[in-house]
């Protein structure tokens, strides 16, 4: 068993924004064939800021770790801060991910990233 912080645990055992939005301004998934993870995320903007950010996740603990994460960084920034996450702040802000998880928390950011620029396109 790959150790995991605190704070893994915690969003793992009990994630925040677990969900879909209806109607999400922008939808973006990712996955990783290797590991079978699979992430969704939704978005809801108003006023170029993240309103809502939900996600659904089938994945290890640790891809459920860092969704729960990225949507709470992301949550009430603008399009541009929430663009500016990247994989190593999320597995710093978890206080860390074991080497072998580190993919995890690219699929993270991939899909919020995603989610963004699927209503950036639609919007145009």
């Amino acid at each position: 068993m790959p150790f995991y912080s605190e704070k893994v645990m915690d969003h793992f055992s009990n994630p925040r924004n677990v969900g879909e939005i209806p109607d999400a301004d922008g939808i973006g998934e990712v996955g990783n064939p290797v590991c079978g993870d699979m992430m969704t995320f939704y978005v809801k903007i108003k006023d170029n800021v993240l309103e809502d950010v939900k996600f659904k996740t089938f994945g290890c603990g640790a891809a459920i770790a860092v969704s729960s994460m990225v949507a709470e960084m992301a949550k009430g920034k603008t399009i541009e801060e929430a663009m500016k996450i990247t994989n190593a702040m999320v597995a710093v802000e978890l206080g860390g991910l074991p080497p072998n998880k580190m993919h995890c928390s690219n699929l993270g950011a991939d899909a919020l990233h995603k989610a963004i620029e699927n209503y950036q396109q639609k919007s145009k």
